[in-house]
């Protein structure tokens, strides 16, 4: 008898997939900016119609209220019932048009028909319940405020069309800046945005001697005051000591004007005290100027305006 052995070969395990890498993100997209054209006349004409619609609103309440007051000392409410529910059905077709299904829609229908339907069931009450009821009264008195107060149907209208741009306003005229060459530099270092005195003009200036000036700080929007202005930043950029810096209200002006002062003012005098504080001391000491002559010499007009200097020890 014989056996006979076969020897089978192993056979290799699959290979797992290999799994490719994941894609490198995608770069952000880069920011678009889309500008609308906006046409003025249909802007006007959706400024208006929201207009009407404010008024109309408004009309509609006060006569919903003063029908419901009416009835209830009469029972004529039946005229009143079908013109709520005329205006009511009316507005919500309105509403509802051409507009796409979904909650907002949904939302907004609900809010336009509180009014209405409150309307309406207030009038159901005081059919049925015959006399002045202390109960419609209150009633009555919390529709009118709600529906005044928290306007529900304009409520309504905004959510399914947004409310018109405002008006454009025109830009205010750049004030006009003084031809003197510190009125410009003041225009283009300090009243600029940002500034020590953003929105302010310089004027009025004046030297009152070598090295001092003053002027008028005046703000550029009529009706404004001057704003707050840091003497430590004027300080910085002119390079003049700040206790130099003097601003201050003008007498008899209100706030949109500011005094500027910067340095001390000459102070003038005549020639007497010019020759005591200054010449006398270093070139003459003692000598005392008692006359002065003005003109040319020669000049026998001169001599008889005013007598000749004399000097004494």
């Amino acid at each position: 008898m014989e056996a006979t052995m076969t020897r089978t070969e192993p056979r290799p395990l699959p290979r797992p997939a290999m799994t490719p890498p994941p894609a490198p993100p995608l770069p952000p997209l880069p920011p678009v900016d889309a500008v609308i054209q906006q046409w003025p006349a249909v802007a006007t004409a959706r400024r208006r119609l929201d207009a009407v619609r404010d008024v109309t609103g408004r009309a509609a309440t006060l006569a919903g209220a003063a029908a419901a007051a009416a009835g209830l000392v009469t029972d004529a409410t039946g005229a009143a019932l079908l013109a709520d529910a005329a205006l009511t059905g009316a507005g919500l077709a309105t509403l509802r048009l051409w507009r796409p299904d979904g909650h907002q829609k949904a939302t907004a229908s609900v809010l336009y028909l509180m009014p209405g339907t409150g309307l309406a069931a207030l009038l159901l009450a005081e059919r049925l319940v015959t006399g002045i009821h202390w109960g419609e009264a209150l009633a009555l008195t919390a529709w009118t405020a709600a529906t005044w107060i928290l306007r529900p149907a304009r409520l309504a209208r905004r959510m399914m069309s947004p409310p018109p741009p405002p008006a454009p306003t025109p830009a205010p005229a750049p004030a006009a800046v003084d031809g003197h060459p510190v009125a410009r530099w003041w225009a283009q270092n300090v009243a600029l945005d940002g500034g020590a005195a953003p929105g302010t003009v310089l004027e009025e200036i004046e030297q009152t001697g070598t090295a001092s000036m003053r002027a008028v700080i005046r703000s550029a929007a009529t009706g404004h005051p001057v704003p707050d202005i840091s003497i430590r930043r004027l300080s910085a950029l002119m390079d003049i000591p700040e206790e130099e810096i003097g601003i201050g209200p003008v007498p008899g002006r209100g706030a949109g004007l500011r005094r500027l002062t910067i340095g001390t003012a000459d102070q003038h005098q005549d020639p007497a005290t010019v020759w005591a504080q200054r010449i006398a001391p270093a070139a003459m000491p003692g000598a005392v100027l008692t006359g002065v002559r003005v003109g040319r010499p020669g000049d026998p007009a001169a001599g008889e305006a005013a007598p000749d200097p004399e000097a004494r020890s």
